[in-house]
């Protein structure tokens, strides 16, 4: 068997490792001149750190990355309404990585070239497709206008929120949905806060500011931090603002005078964000739910499948459970490809869309708007207006949904 993959972001070159682990030959195209390290910090949730495990990839995603071992939910004047030990720290069995997303792109590249020398094709833009005598041909073309023709059994559309795989498949769909919301992003080299693994989250949905340490700085006493401003720009469903890519840069006026509102202790924020020699802006945007992935020989995953606000961090980990199922049911399949897609949209399809859902309304971070919903100027105890177990069940209900309670992963 041989699978073509459209995209080698994180969710293709997973799903490229995973089908090298079960013996299936798979090439994959990436539309982009070359492999580059872009983009900002991202979080692989425990669920992703396990699935990542069993292809020998944990190590060097521990050693390039941070496992933050505490989370803190606070109001944007400082008030902690949640915190928790995470990860091991928690008593889990896998970690929590916080990574620059471009390091674990170049990590996942590396391995899967170490595995299948030449596996991963640049320049390769996918056009189209069809099926014949019993396999799929699929075609790309590079940046010149040449054309190239790639059979195999199956065709995966990783091409992220943007996907051509899926614009064919439905054509009416039109542009994916705005939630009204920008994000201003943006990393640097900064003195370790908290314990060096602290993840703090501060403010309500529409003004929310998210901190969080992602490698190794470049003194003992610093470290890569990566920052998120999300703020609402427009109306939820407004049309789109641009597009989500790392191409636009921030008003950074604009930026560091909405960040005078937040109090992080332990931490200047202001400080952290004016030091960033780069401020990005992009639109925070999902898709609705889709009826069906697979049709035939093709199918859909990751972001191309089920793009998701990133409430809760669980863009990659959904793409990395993805592309498990995917290799395992095509290893199962025997031959029956449609049979293989069919079962993977089974196991996945219900799941992740519950977890898109939830992230429209805020996702484990919506506690906080629990909270600020029931507090008031005279109210001096957090626990009387917003008991311990209504706070957990928001912020744990979540974990299970989305597939890293403690319950999932010591199965």
């Amino acid at each position: 068997m041989k699978a073509i993959i459209v995209g080698a972001g994180i969710g293709g070159l997973a799903t490229a490792l995973f089908l090298n682990k079960h013996g299936i030959g798979c090439e994959v195209f990436e539309k982009a001149p070359a492999i580059e390290e872009l983009g900002v910090g991202i979080n692989l949730m425990p669920q992703a750190t396990a699935s990542f495990d069993e292809i020998g990839m944990l190590p060097a995603l521990e050693q390039c990355g941070i496992a933050p071992d505490h989370l803190f939910y606070r109001t944007a004047h400082g008030l902690a309404v949640w915190d928790e030990p995470r990860g091991r720290r928690a008593g889990l069995p896998y970690p929590q990585i916080s990574i620059h997303r471009g390091r674990l792109q170049r990590l996942l590249y590396n391995a899967f070239q170490a595995r299948a020398p030449g596996g991963v094709h640049v320049d390769r833009s996918f056009m189209s497709w069809h099926e014949t005598d019993g396999q799929v041909e699929a075609s790309f073309a590079s940046a010149s206008g040449e054309r190239f023709a790639v059979k195999g059994d199956v065709l995966i559309g990783a091409d992220g929120i943007h996907s051509q795989l899926r614009r064919i498949l439905f054509p009416n769909e039109g542009v994916p949905r705005w939630s009204g919301r920008l994000m201003w992003r943006g990393t640097v080299n900064w003195s370790k806060f908290g314990d060096g693994k602290h993840f703090v989250v501060a403010g309500a949905n529409d003004a929310r500011l998210v901190v969080y340490p992602i490698a190794a700085g470049e003194t003992d006493d610093t470290l890569l931090t990566n920052w998120v401003l999300v703020h609402r720009a427009a109306e939820d469903g407004s049309p789109i603002y641009g597009r989500e890519d790392w191409q636009g840069r921030a008003d950074r006026a604009s930026c560091l005078k909405m960040l005078e509102t937040f109090i992080i202790p332990d931490l200047d924020i202001h400080a952290l964000a004016s030091a960033s020699e780069n401020i990005w802006e992009y639109a925070m945007c999902d898709r609705n739910p889709l009826p069906r992935w697979s049709f035939g020989r093709v199918t859909l995953m990751g972001d191309a499948a089920h793009p998701m606000y990133p409430f809760g961090g669980n863009g990659a980990a959904q793409a990395i459970l993805d592309a498990k199922s995917l290799a395992v049911q095509l290893a199962r399949a025997n031959g029956d490809v449609a049979k293989a897609l069919n079962a993977y949209e089974h196991e996945r399809r219900e799941k992740v869309y519950a977890v898109v859902m939830s992230n429209r309304q805020g996702g484990p971070e919506c506690v906080i708007d629990f909270v600020l919903s029931r507090l008031s100027e005279s109210d001096s105890r957090l626990e009387d207006v917003a008991p311990f177990e209504e706070r957990k069940a928001i912020v744990h209900g979540y974990s299970r949904i989305a597939g890293y309670s403690a319950d999932h992963l010591q199965r």
